[in-house]
C-alpha cells in the first residue's frame, strides 16, 4: 500500500472534519494522521491527511472530496515536491549508563531533551516520517514509555530558480 499525503483547504465551520472524515471511512480508507489548523485567509483552515491505499481509491476520495460545498482546494501531493515534517515527543526509560547513549542520539537526530527526571526523558523530535520513524527504532531498546505524534504538515516545495 501506497503513502498519500492530501493538502484541503476548507472553510473554517461546524460539520466539515466529520464530513471530511466520513467520506475516507465510507470507502474503507483508514486517515493515518490528520492535522488541522487555521489557514493564513480568515474562516479558512488546512487539513493535512495522510493514509494509506490504492490510487485509484484515493483518486475517487479526493473527487468526492471537490464536491462537498465547505470544501476549497483539494492537493494529493503525491507526485508533487513538498516540504513535510511532524513533530513528536517521545517519553524514554533514561538511567544510569543509558543516558549517554540517549543523548548522543539526540545529538546525531538534532532532537531535544525537553524534560528531564532520575529514571525518565522526554525528547522532542522534529522531521519528516521516516526519521521519526527510525529515532523511534532506536529509542525502543532503552524503552519507551509514552509516545505523542502532531500528524504531518505539508506544502509544495518553492520552485528553484534554473
Amino acid at each position: 500500500m501506497k503513502r498519500h499525503v492530501l493538502s484541503v483547504l476548507v472553510e473554517n465551520e461546524s460539520g466539515v472534519l466529520s464530513r471530511v472524515v466520513g467520506l475516507f471511512s465510507g470507502r474503507g480508507f483508514n486517515i493515518h494522521s490528520l492535522n488541522v489548523a487555521p489557514a493564513l485567509e480568515d474562516g479558512v483552515s488546512h487539513m493535512t491527511i495522510t493514509t494509506y491505499g490504492d490510487s485509484l481509491a484515493l483518486e475517487q476520495i479526493v473527487k468526492q472530496l471537490h464536491k462537498i460545498v465547505s470544501v476549497i482546494k483539494v492537493v494529493d501531493f503525491e507526485d508533487i515536491p513538498t516540504v513535510e515534517r511532524e513533530m513528536m515527543f517521545v517519553k524514554v526509560q533514561a538511567e544510569g549508563s543509558a543516558r549517554g547513549e540517549i543523548l548522543r542520539t539526540v545529538e546525531i537526530f538534532r532532537c531535544k531533551v525537553v524534560d528531564v527526571s532520575h529514571s525518565e526523558m522526554i525528547i522532542e523530535a522534529t522531521g519528516d516520517h521516516c526519521k521519526l520513524e527510525a529515532i523511534i527504532s532506536l529509542l525502543q531498546h532503552f524503552g519507551i514509555k509514552e509516545l505523542a505524534r502532531t500528524g504531518s504538515v505539508a506544502v509544495r516545495r518553492s520552485r528553484k530558480a534554473d
